[in-house]
């Protein structure tokens, strides 16, 4: 039974099957605010998870049918406000914004085609002192030797677009750059590459919520942890299994400057992803306008409920001050992985400070 109510806001969520769609419901069902969710998602099976008012399977973001079944549900539904969490599902809501008569938070059309280019964003970095190194496009074995000459081994290789850690691998020899393309040029995926300087450091990522050009609030986090990182070459899947909050200035002021340098006037969700080289500098390595992170479920949990925020300023509303920077307490932990329930927990609470270790 719908849960519809007098002048509720109705609100779509474009891929709210996958785990990122399930977090931004789970975020908006923890407020005390009766929402009418809709979502759709291509999968059919997947919409047994979100916890949503009406479902919709609809085509693929690239499948003919997408762009109508989209205006379709708008219509049928009375939906005020749309939001979308697959990158391409944020790029196609972007193209069409103005082709539908509802609410988006989003930034610029432009500034979306920036933040899914790596190396166009990348290039911007480096012209604003973010990076002091250079990113490369490769396409081919020479190429590599090419890059491997002015970068020097080892090297980050990755697909120019796309997220999770997509044909991401560490390269230590040519060799291991080269066969790595020719796999993925066998399976007929020919998206380009980008190989920066490898970075051992701590990897941290930084989600803010911004509103015509404010700071409306942000979190800082360490990933520690990813679910299934030994299936992966790269050992990285783009999920976090452990990761927690951080209070770090360094990562706050790097995560705000590579967002400014790209759109000086930010307006809806910016998920910079960073990483620290050995001597401790913080660089940017990607931003994900317009979506939260697939754990933004933690933040809201923990009390940083950043979709809720986003719609309540979408709708004109106010919000209470806000905390810039560093919303939440450090070290509060999000402890999850594929069949075990996500723990929130603190990080003297942690159960292994208290369990009996044999050595």
């Amino acid at each position: 039974m719908a849960r519809v109510k007098k002048n509720i806001k109705r609100i779509l969520i474009l891929g709210a099957a996958g785990p990122p769609g399930v977090n931004v419901v789970n975020s908006l069902r923890l407020t005390k605010e009766k929402l009418y969710l809709v979502g759709t998602d291509a999968n059919k099976f997947h919409l047994e998870w979100p916890d949503l008012d009406k479902y919709y399977n609809i085509p693929s973001y690239h499948e003919v049918g997408y762009k109508e079944s989209i205006k379709k549900i708008i219509a049928k539904e009375k939906i005020d406000f749309v939001h979308a969490q697959p990158d391409q599902e944020v790029s196609a809501l972007s193209a069409m914004r103005d082709e539908l008569d509802v609410l988006v938070c989003l930034p610029k059309k432009e500034v979306i085609d920036i933040l899914q280019d790596k190396l166009e964003s990348a290039i911007i970095w480096h012209k604003a002192g973010l990076h002091n190194f250079k990113t490369l496009e490769v396409n081919n074995g020479k190429d590599l030797k090419n890059a491997a000459k002015k970068i020097g081994l080892p090297i980050w290789m990755r697909a120019k677009t796309g997220a999770g850690a997509r044909g991401a691998t560490l390269v230590e020899n040519i060799n291991t750059g080269v066969f790595w393309m020719k796999y993925w040029r066998a399976r007929k995926s020919n998206w380009p590459f980008i190989v920066q300087p490898f970075l051992p450091g701590k990897e941290y990522a930084f989600q803010s919520l911004w509103f015509n050009g404010k700071l409306i609030n942000s979190q800082g986090r360490e990933r520690i942890e990813y679910i299934f990182p030994h299936i992966s070459p790269s050992g990285r899947t783009g999920t976090s299994a452990v990761t927690k909050t951080v209070h770090n200035k360094k990562l706050n002021v790097a995560a705000t400057k590579s967002i400014l340098s790209v759109d000086p006037r930010p307006h809806g969700v910016y998920s910079v992803d960073l990483m620290e080289d050995k001597k401790g500098n913080i660089t940017p390595t990607e931003i994900n306008g317009g979506r939260f992170f697939a754990t933004t479920f933690f933040y809201s949990k923990a009390g940083l409920n950043q979709p809720y925020h986003m719609v309540k300023l979408t709708f004109g509303e106010k919000l209470p001050p806000q905390k810039k920077y560093n919303f939440l307490e450090k070290d509060l932990y999000w402890i999850r992985h594929i069949d075990c329930p996500a723990v929130l927990v603190s990080e003297e609470k942690l159960k292994y400070k208290s369990a009996e270790i044999f050595k």
